[in-house]
């Protein structure tokens, strides 16, 4: 009998386990008295979306009922954990899309329950913005991120002659893209050479390839283009800091980039300014990223989707504005071995 007991107890601590970690990712936060407030991130071991998830639940915590989901990168699952927050009476959602183009979508699931909503991080079209009064973004303007990287690439370039190592002059490039269609990939393939140009430096692409903001995928990329150029290569942007590094993990392998060692060297330059680049940048394995502020943009998204979901203005007692397309943008920094206590600060 007592052996029974055991099986059963056992049996019914591990189906709650299960009940919290399945449901995509679910999880919910200690009840208060606040509103529930339903939040998405499109994957968990997204570098970037990792920092900003710890951000939000400890801006949020004691302050409101929180459920936040892993999508998974799958954006059916992502719809049907919209449909579960909102039966759990969600006063607000806070969503970062798997895919821009499901914008809409959330919105008409959202606005049939008067719920309001915020997008943070991908940022839904215009059009499906202005399909309802009570939608809201937060985020960054991704341009920024390409030019900035270009005032990296523009600066390191120019102070260091021995990385044009043919001396023609002309930055032979490749670039690692992150997911094709995500406005901030877009924005910053193009943008980073636009700046290098219009600044007076002529670029040649050697390669330009999506690795998915994903750092094995980076790896396996560039390792192919070391076989293929050598030290043709003269740099590599790259759209994230988890390429970047998976770029740096590439090229070290092969006896580039190492620290303290700039005999044989590969600048790399990435987006995000994370711990572990911030890390190598101090160290000189890379030359620099641009800090995608997770600490700023995380303060927003709480602020405003606690006001919303209290009812109230949601720039109520803040100092954040609103675009003309109802956005918060907080801005970017470029970020080198010069000011890289910026980018600490960031992350304190």
């Amino acid at each position: 009998m007592k052996k029974s007991l055991i099986v059963v107890g056992a049996l019914l601590v591990m189906s709650s386990i299960f009940a919290i970690s399945c449901g995509g990712g679910a999880s919910s936060s200690a009840s208060t008295d606040g509103p529930t407030i339903g939040v998405t991130i499109y994957r968990y071991d997204d570098n970037f979306m990792s920092f900003y998830r710890r951000n939000i639940e400890s801006k949020i915590k004691g302050k409101a009922n929180l459920i936040i989901n892993d999508s998974q990168n799958n954006q059916a699952q992502q719809n049907d954990q919209v449909d579960v927050m909102l039966q759990k009476d969600a006063k607000a959602l806070a969503i970062n899309l798997v895919d821009p183009q499901a914008a809409q979508t959330i919105i008409d699931k959202a606005k049939a329950k008067n719920v309001p909503v915020v997008f943070f991080n991908k940022q839904p079209s215009a059009e499906a913005m202005a399909s309802y009064d009570k939608t809201w973004y937060v985020g960054t303007t991704p341009e920024e991120s390409g030019d900035m990287q270009g005032q990296v690439v523009v600066d390191t370039w120019q102070a260091n002659p021995s990385w044009d190592k043919n001396g023609d002059g002309i930055i032979q490039y490749a670039l690692l893209k992150g997911e094709p269609g995500h406005p901030d990939a877009e924005a910053r393939t193009s943008h980073v050479t636009l700046y290098i140009t219009n600044n007076g430096i002529k670029v040649e692409r050697l390669e330009e390839q999506t690795a998915m903001w994903d750092t094995a995928k980076a790896k396996d990329i560039v390792d192919a283009w070391i076989q293929k150029y050598g030290d043709k290569l003269e740099y590599i942007f790259c759209n994230n800091d988890a390429m970047a590094l998976g770029a740096l993990q590439s090229i070290q392998a092969l006896g580039y980039n190492k620290e303290g060692d700039t005999t044989k060297y590969i600048p790399i330059v990435g987006v995000d300014a994370i711990p572990d680049m911030i890390n190598e940048i101090k160290k000189g394995t890379v030359v620099g990223s641009v800090l995608n502020d997770p600490i700023g943009q995380s303060q927003a998204l709480v602020d405003i989707t606690l006001n919303i979901a209290a009812g109230k203005e949601p720039l109520d007692g803040t100092t954040w504005t609103l675009d003309d397309v109802k956005a918060v943008r907080v801005p970017y920094v470029p970020i080198t071995k010069n000011n890289v206590n910026v980018a600490e600060e960031a992350y304190k």
